[in-house]
């Protein structure tokens, strides 16, 4: 486990249908970030274009791209240059027919260290996410291996040992289930990134709108406390149209969360960049006093591994 404090840096923003803008005017916000002195930096899901799968439309798959590849190569310089660490979510272009939503880790020296693919894929109103993803597979390659045998057996949730500390990536949907906060953790990530793309039906919003902010920060929040870890989660905002509906607004509402589920940053519904220093001896302090994973009965959790128990 990593023992210095770091510092993490999350960007909430939203994307045009320029790509190579979009592009451009993410990298001058991570300079920023790296300014404010972030060493880990991360993007929102899918963060080079606009949030497509509002509807389903076969030459939206023209946006993916592979990994390495043009954005990813791009990101891997800039990382270098900055000697930072960052999380870049893009549409992914693994093999023909086969794409993934999914997020490069790029090491300080530039290295990309792995590709996390999301594991929980939805299909709601406006988020026809399985009509365009696969999902992630288990991770059996090397740089899991070292971890050593438990990994080898934790399907597609993975741990990044960084320059800074060791760091879990999860994708939006995989965050209302504690099962990949809780592999994750167990992985030893001292971190927890959820890059996002979350918001309102423009109808619904002002009945449910609120509560549905407050779902979704209380549940990441929840992860950070029950596993001891912190929590970064950065979403994108503003309107974006789809013809035929109203479209889909994204709320933003960014934060970091410490291990006692303590916000240390946060934004509204305007584009920001959120920066908070992480002392990983509050993750060992926390474990003391609050010592969840010490009391877990795992000798009685295999019913979990049924989809429904009820008559």
């Amino acid at each position: 486990m990593t023992s210095s404090p770091f510092t993490v840096g999350i960007i909430q923003d939203s994307a045009s249908d320029d790509a190579a803008a979009t592009v451009a005017a993410t990298v001058e916000r991570i300079r920023e970030a790296a300014k404010r002195g972030a060493q880990i930096v991360c993007l929102k899901e899918l963060f080079n274009a606009p949030y497509f799968c509002k509807s389903q439309k076969c030459e939206r798959f023209d946006l993916a791209e592979s990994i390495p590849g043009p954005t990813t190569d791009r990101m891997q310089s800039l990382a270098k240059e900055l000697e930072i660490v960052l999380i870049v979510p893009i549409f992914e272009k693994q093999a023909r027919g086969v794409y993934r939503n999914s997020a490069a880790v790029i090491d300080a020296d530039g290295s990309l260290l792995g590709v996390y693919r999301k594991m929980h894929i939805p299909d709601d109103p406006m988020f026809n996410e399985k009509y365009y993803f696969t999902p992630g597979d288990a991770a059996t390659d090397d740089r899991i291996d070292r971890i050593g045998q438990v990994a080898k057996q934790a399907s597609g949730f993975r741990v990044w040992r960084t320059r800074y500390a060791n760091i879990g990536v999860l994708i939006c949907w995989d965050q209302w289930y504690p099962e990949a906060a809780r592999i994750t953790s167990l992985l030893g990530a001292d971190i927890l990134f959820y890059p996002t793309a979350i918001g309102w039906h423009p109808a619904e919003k002002s009945e449910f709108g609120s509560a549905q902010v407050d779902a979704w920060r209380t549940m990441q929040r929840s992860h950070a406390i029950a596993n001891g870890v912190f929590v970064a989660s950065p979403n994108r905002v503003g309107h974006e149209d789809e013809p035929g509906t109203n479209g889909i607004e994204f709320f933003g509402n960014s934060f970091i969360a410490d291990p006692f589920g303590r916000i240390l940053a946060e934004a509204g519904t305007d584009p920001a960049i959120l920066i908070a220093k992480c002392d990983p001896k509050l993750i060992e302090d926390t474990r003391r006093n609050w010592p969840f994973l010490r009391d877990r009965r795992i000798d009685a959790y295999a019913p979990i591994l049924s989809r429904y128990l009820g008559a």
